[in-house]
């Protein structure tokens, strides 16, 4: 079958972002494989990290959990914690996140092993209240967790957060506490603990400034030309006639559109290269196609690939989109390729 999409995952770039994280915080690092790993490949990451020694992996449902029955007991925790509807299974933990849960975790038969724990130091998302830290006696709890609000951004609720997980590290017994999440490593090793959960930084995004310099691009999506034209000086391009040619323009066409993540925010901002070429988006970005000025690329033929820029700190700032959305929101019709 021919896709005329591509999408390459480096994994020597996975691999250093992994072990950058990990020495940086000073301590284990595991990995945030949620989401299909960020739209990377759930069982692909899983195994890629397990190879470079990652033995702590995080999933937001038991859905998740299932594809991922190759990981040894103990090293899987299930984010969203234990629901009505939920099925455990042993060797994987839950973070128990409220007082209902932690009740029905009490009352279930797997109530003797071990579980995680979330507590709210500010978020005011997930977790247990601080006032409701006394249903956890008789748990036996293997990481107790906390989540940052404002990492990437100096923030006053960052020492705020800290100072309120150290307080509850000194209240309640667990194996292991952990609160830094990618951009929480780069505040300091005072947020590391026993354990930080870095996910957007492993697959290329830039959580923070200090990060754009040491963090690897992981993803570089391609497309084929499908039509090569000429535009008169005065023509427009695309739906909406937002693009003028101010002169004659080579334009390519090329099989990419918002339907495959390649968002309409790219619109006459985004950028292709061929062989060192700069060929940028001109028009709207519409449902299956992009239009590229190709007039620096003389050589360029139908049936060439073009990269797509997709550096993430950089389309975030093109559209407005966050470095989240981007990665995740990348579609199924390409081919997927580690290399």
């Amino acid at each position: 079958m021919h896709f005329p999409l591509a999408l390459r995952h480096c994994k020597s770039a996975l691999a250093a972002n992994y072990h950058h994280l990990r020495v940086r915080s000073g301590t284990c690092a595991g990995a945030a494989i949620k989401a299909d790993a960020y739209g990377l490949g759930i069982e692909t990451v899983a195994r890629l990290l397990l190879t470079e020694g990652c033995r702590d992996f995080f999933v937001s449902t038991w859905t998740e959990a299932a594809k991922l029955d190759f990981l040894e007991p103990g090293t899987l925790s299930v984010l969203h914690g234990f629901g009505p509807d939920d099925e455990p299974r042993s060797g994987v933990r839950p973070v128990l996140i409220s007082p209902t849960q932690i009740a029905r975790w009490k009352a279930s038969a797997w109530a003797s092993e071990p579980c995680d724990v979330m507590v709210d130091t500010g978020m005011n998302r997930l977790g247990l209240a601080l006032d409701e830290l006394g249903c956890l006696e008789g748990l036996s709890i293997h990481t107790l967790h906390s989540h940052l609000a404002c990492a990437d951004e100096q923030h006053q609720l960052n020492q705020v957060q800290l100072d309120r997980f150290r307080a509850i590290r000194s209240a309640v017994t667990a194996d292991r506490y952990s609160l830094a999440n990618s951009a929480g490593i780069y505040l300091g090793r005072d947020f590391a603990f026993d354990l930080v959960r870095p996910g957007l930084a492993l697959y290329g995004g830039i959580p923070c400034p200090a990060a754009a310099a040491e963090i690897k691009q992981v993803c570089i999506p391609s497309a084929q030309i499908i039509q090569l034209r000429q535009v008169v000086a005065g023509e427009s391009v695309g739906y909406n006639a937002t693009f003028t040619a101010a002169r004659e323009t080579r334009v390519a066409v090329i099989n990419i559109g918002y339907a495959d993540g390649y968002r309409r925010a790219f619109s006459s901002v985004g950028h292709a290269t061929f062989e060192d070429c700069d060929l940028p988006v001109i028009g709207r970005v519409s449902m299956d196609l992009v239009t590229l000025d190709a007039s620096a690329s003389p050589q360029l033929r139908e049936g060439d690939w073009v990269d797509l820029d997709f550096d993430l700190q950089r389309a975030a700032a093109q559209t407005g989109i966050s470095q989240y959305e981007l990665l995740t929101g990348l579609g199924q019709r390409f081919q997927r390729s580690w290399t």
